[in-house]
């Protein structure tokens, strides 16, 4: 009888490198104190048949790249827009997606949704965390019905195949990837070794047998995925759920896709009865007022190919302490420091004994360069204790020497606050060749330097 095969690796909790003895300093990544210890029990016997399938391993073959036939991938379409356009179109047969964010931010309600409202699809949702009775509680909340939906309270990676070999469906949804444990691995659930392992089994599982599979992930204080950074590159995709839990709106984030772009983002609100897509986002980010206030601007930046108009608020007040404060939120605290030191050495404003506070409205994080020009004047707007009005909006990048560059795809921008119903739009006057402004319905405001906004607007 063949002895089964017993050892201790040491495993780096942030990089998963595998080492043959402990490191005060991971060699790969550079991390200090993140190699542990962890057992591991393998039977290679047992391993070969771990998916409990009948079909036979395929051969090995070579070919030249000139002989290799593309087809397009087979997707399937889901009845949530706002998913399929982080995806790329929907779910790709045989993909594994990854999806991480904080606890309790609805991961598990995203998911149980989208298995609900996939009515011509046999659905398998497997949680390790959650009993029946408070799925089926959440269930109920949403208020959909599906008559081939199936729950499973399952770790043990076997068991889950056992199960799936029985039920055959068309989605597996796993909640959550640090619960489960497979039995080749001697390691308790969510070690380095087990979520790699657990990991491997599910992806051999969806390319062996064309099931799409959804993997919800925990994430780790720094916000990045918990477990080894391995995790990310085995899978096809990984988004990234966010949003302030203060807030009712929701970001879904593609941080990887292999079957279409990386940089789409999907938006939601969640309500008493789920999540409800957000199919117009810019009327939820900019604030309905009453009349005109200093210090806010709108700008027209874009997440992926989708244009977003977006409020930003500053408030610019005398510094009582000695030292100027400088807050953001939704924003990047560098860019911001080089605006004010832009409009202090080009424009004579005296933001150095001031303290500075932005606002991105609606708990989004942005990183468009685009943003520049908006930022720049909603500070003069709350320096000068002017308002902008609620119908300019606003779209260039600032460099050092003042100068307001152009933006791509500034087409799509213009596009979005005409449908909006703004008057005017500030644009880098390097942004205007190939375009008519006679054949639009919105004001384009060409702009060079800083200077330039400042004497039009006050």
């Amino acid at each position: 009888m063949a002895s089964s095969k017993t050892k201790i690796a040491f495993y780096c909790q942030s990089c998963g490198n595998e080492y043959a003895k402990w490191l005060g300093q991971c060699p790969s990544c550079k991390a200090w104190n993140t190699i542990v210890e962890e057992p591991v029990h393998k039977d290679d016997k047992q391993k070969n048949v771990f998916l409990h399938t009948d079909e036979a391993p395929r051969g090995a073959k070579t070919l030249a790249l000139q002989d290799i036939q593309t087809n397009t991938e087979k997707r399937l379409a889901t009845p949530d827009d706002e998913l399929n356009r982080v995806l790329g179109g929907g779910i790709v047969m045989g993909s594994v997606t990854l999806i991480s964010g904080e606890p309790g931010i609805g991961k598990s309600t995203l998911f149980l949704q989208l298995g609900l409202s996939l009515q011509q699809q046999k659905i398998l949702y497997v949680s390790g965390e959650e009993s029946m009775q408070q799925i089926k509680m959440r269930a109920e909340r949403v208020g959909i019905q599906h008559d081939e939906f199936y729950l499973l309270t399952e770790t043990e990676t076997q068991t889950i195949f056992a199960e799936v070999k029985k039920v055959k469906p068309n989605l597996l949804i796993i909640d959550s990837i640090q619960t489960l444990h497979s039995p080749f691995v001697d390691s308790s659930a969510g070690s380095v070794s087990q979520v790699k392992e657990c990991a491997s089994e599910l992806i051999r599982f969806a390319k062996l047998t064309n099931t799409p599979v959804f993997i919800i992930g925990h994430i780790n204080k720094d916000g990045a995925v918990a477990g080894p950074k391995v995790l990310e590159h085995m899978v096809d995709a990984v988004l990234q759920f966010e949003g302030d839990r203060h807030y009712s709106y929701r970001i879904l984030r593609g941080i990887k896709n292999r079957f279409g772009s990386s940089s789409e983002l999907g938006i939601y609100e969640m309500q008493q009865g789920g999540l409800r897509q957000v199919s117009n986002p810019s009327e939820i980010l900019i604030s309905q007022k009453e009349e005109n206030m200093s210090g806010t601007a709108i700008s027209a930046t874009l997440e992926g190919i989708r244009p977003l108009l977006i409020e930003t608020q500053a408030l610019v007040t005398q510094a009582v302490y000695g030292t100027p404060q400088r807050t953001v939120s939704g924003y990047d605290l560098r860019k911001l420091q080089l605006i004010l030191a832009v409009l202090e050495k080009r424009g004579g404003f005296h933001y150095g004994t001031k303290d500075v506070f932005l606002n991105i409205a609606g708990g989004i994080k942005i990183e468009d360069p685009a943003m520049d020009l908006a930022i720049a004047c909603a500070l003069l707007s709350s320096y000068e204790d002017v308002a902008i009005s609620q119908m300019y909006a606003f779209a260039g990048e600032i460099g050092l020497s003042g100068e307001v560059r152009s933006v791509n795809r500034i087409e799509q921008r213009i596009s979005e606050a005409e449908k909006l119903g703004f008057e005017k739009i500030f644009i880098s006057k390097y942004n205007l060749k190939g375009i008519d402004p006679k054949k639009l319905k919105i004001e384009l405001v060409p702009i060079a330097k800083v200077e330039d906004v400042y004497r039009i607007l006050f």
